[in-house]
């Protein structure tokens, strides 16, 4: 029996660091389900119109590929850690359609690690995230600051948000 992962807290992002995570296969079925909520846009709806468009077919929402990649986050290391919320996000570019039948992975890297001057028990992370697909090509970055608890403040990440 393996014994379950600690909590990640502010002190474990390393800036420079790279960590690979995550596995999603995308299926039509969860595309056009997520369009008619979300974004009901033709190239998100139907093949038969999506293929004179500029996405040149059936392609999944920008948010519905932060909504995947927020996922391997959460299922990577979110949602067992010392989370205190997330700050913002700065920048997020959707490069290349995210198509049924692609298998999306992710990485991120830390470019920023600072402690909280006003909340001594919390830090702050920059993260990049980028995903990828199955041919090694980059469809998504995302920008983001996250807020973690200290290890000195302890917690174990019960009250992560």
């Amino acid at each position: 029996m393996t014994e379950p992962a600690k909590p990640v807290h502010w002190e474990d992002f390393r800036v420079g660091e790279t960590v690979a995570f995550g596995r999603k296969h995308v299926t039509r079925e969860e595309i056009v389900t997520f369009a008619r909520e979300f974004d009901p846009q033709p190239f998100h709806l139907d093949e038969a119109m999506a293929r004179d468009t500029l996405l040149g077919g059936l392609a999944a929402s920008g948010w519905h590929s932060c909504a995947m990649l927020m996922r391997m986050i959460c299922d990577d290391y979110l949602s067992g850690a010392a989370g205190m919320g997330g700050a913002g996000m700065d920048e997020v570019r959707w490069l290349k359609p995210v198509r049924p039948g692609d298998v999306l992975t992710a990485r991120r890297t830390c470019l920023e690690a600072r402690g909280s001057s006003s909340r001594p028990h919390m830090g702050l992370v920059k993260l990049f995230y980028e995903v990828v697909n199955q041919h090694s090509q980059v469809v998504m970055t995302w920008v983001g600051v996250q807020m973690f608890r200290t290890r000195a403040a302890g917690g174990d990440g019960a009250d992560a948000a």
